[in-house]
C-alpha cells in the first residue's frame, strides 16, 4: 500500500498532504516545525511511503531526519506555475508530482557525508564574496569623485593617503568601508585555513591537486560540491551541471497571424553553453584553464583551452552566420588564422 506524501515547509511549520495510488485525497495535516514532531507525522502514516519536498533552507534537515522512515524521499525544484498558492495548494502538488513521475529536476542530498568539508567550503566562498563586495563598494566612493585609486586603498597602512583626497562626507563613508574590509580579510584568511585543513583528510583531493590549474583551494570546493562522481550517469551529465555544455536555442519558431493562426515564422539559433548550471564549479572549471594559459604555457592543454575565433562565433562552436566563409578577422586579435579550439571549456 503507497502512500504519496508531499511537504511543504517553512520556519514554523510544515504542511503535508497525502495521496493514495490511485490519486484520492486521503488527507492533510499542519506540523509544527520540530523534528520529533515531524518524525511522528510521517510515522503515522500507514503503508509505504514516498515523500517528495521542494528545496530550500531546510531541505537537507528534513532529508536526514525523514529518509529513515520513508520508502522514497525525492527533494525536487518545481517548475513555476501561475494562479493562486498556498501552503496546502503546495503540498498537493508534491505529492502529485511524486506519484505520476512528473518531478523533472531531482537535487542530490546527503547532508552527513563531507558535512565538514562542505561547512568549509560555504565558509570560504561567503568570505571571499563579501571581502570582493566591499573592496567594489570602497572603490566605488573614490570613482563617485572622480578619483583612480589602485590597490592602496585596500590596506590600512596607505589608506590615509587617499582618504584626504575625498571631501568629509565621503571620506567618513570610505573611512568605515575600509574599517569593515580590515575586519572582513581576516576572517577570509580563517575560512581559507580552515578549508585547507578540511582538505587534508580527504585522498581524493590530493589525487585531484595533480590536474593542470587545480590548486588546494579549487579542489577543496570541487569535492564538497560534486559529493560523488556516482551522481551522474556519464560525464556528459556532469559537464552539463558545470554549466559547461553546448546548447541550442532559437525564437521565434512560430508566430501569430493577423487572421489568429499560428504559422513558422522566421527562426534565429544560437549556440551557446547551458545557462542551468552550478556557477560555482563553472568558475573553478573556468579559473584553471585560466591559470594554465597564464602561468603553464607549455602545458598540453594549453592548445586546447586557447586560440583564436571569428567575431560572432564560439570557441565551441562556430556560429552559423560564419560557418564554411573562413578567414574572419578574431574579435580579440585580428588574427585570420583558423580557429583550431573545438572542444574549448571557455563560455
Amino acid at each position: 500500500m503507497d502512500r504519496y506524501v508531499g511537504l511543504d515547509a517553512h520556519a514554523k511549520t510544515c504542511t503535508l498532504a497525502v495521496l493514495s495510488r490511485s490519486g484520492k485525497r486521503l488527507r492533510s495535516m499542519v506540523v509544527e516545525t520540530n523534528g520529533r514532531a515531524l518524525v511522528e507525522a510521517v510515522k503515522g502514516i500507514a503503508g509505504d511511503i514516498h515523500l517528495c519536498l521542494e528545496e530550500g533552507t531546510q531541505s537537507a534537515w528534513l532529508h536526514e531526519i525523514l529518509s529513515p522512515h520513508t520508502r522514497e524521499l525525492v527533494v525536487s525544484v518545481p517548475e513555476k506555475r501561475r494562479g493562486p498558492k498556498d501552503d496546502l495548494r503546495d503540498a498537493w502538488s508534491r505529492a502529485e508530482d511524486i506519484r505520476v513521475g512528473r518531478v523533472q529536476t531531482r537535487v542530490y542530498k546527503a547532508p552527513k557525508h563531507l558535512a565538514g568539508l562542505r561547512s568549509a567550503a560555504c565558509a570560504y566562498r561567503l568570505a571571499t564574496r563579501d571581502v570582493v563586495r566591499t573592496k567594489n563598494r570602497l572603490k566605488a566612493v573614490f570613482r563617485s569623485r572622480g578619483i583612480r585609486s589602485n590597490s592602496g586603498v585596500y590596506e590600512a597602512a596607505s589608506r590615509d593617503r587617499w582618504l584626504n583626497q575625498l571631501p568629509s562626507g565621503s571620506r567618513e563613508l570610505a573611512d568605515w568601508l575600509g574599517q569593515e574590509l580590515d575586519d572582513l580579510v581576516p576572517l577570509r584568511d580563517k575560512a581559507e585555513e580552515w578549508l585547507r585543513k578540511e582538505a587534508k583528510s580527504h585522498p581524493i583531493i590530493r589525487k585531484l591537486r595533480t590536474g593542470p590549474g587545480m590548486g588546494p583551494i579549487r579542489t577543496a570546493q570541487l569535492v564538497a560540491i560534486v559529493g560523488t562522481p556516482h551522481r551522474f550517469r556519464t560525464r556528459r551529465q556532469f559537464w552539463s551541471y558545470s554549466g559547461l555544455a553546448v546548447v541550442t536555442r532559437s525564437s521565434s519558431d512560430w508566430v501569430q497571424s493577423r487572421d489568429g493562426n499560428w504559422v513558422r515564422g522566421r527562426t534565429y539559433q544560437t549556440r551557446g553553453l547551458t545557462r542551468q548550471r552550478q556557477p560555482v564549479l563553472k568558475a573553478i572549471f573556468k579559473g584553471a584553464a585560466t591559470s594554465v594559459i597564464e602561468q603553464l604555457p607549455q602545458d598540453p592543454l594549453t592548445s586546447t583551452t586557447s586560440g583564436c575565433w571569428p567575431q560572432g562565433s564560439s570557441p565551441t562552436w562556430p556560429s552559423s552566420r560564419w560557418r564554411g566563409r573562413w578567414p574572419r578577422p578574431c574579435w580579440r586579435c585580428g588574427s585570420t588564422r583558423r580557429c583550431t579550439t573545438r572542444r574549448s571549456i571557455w563560455s
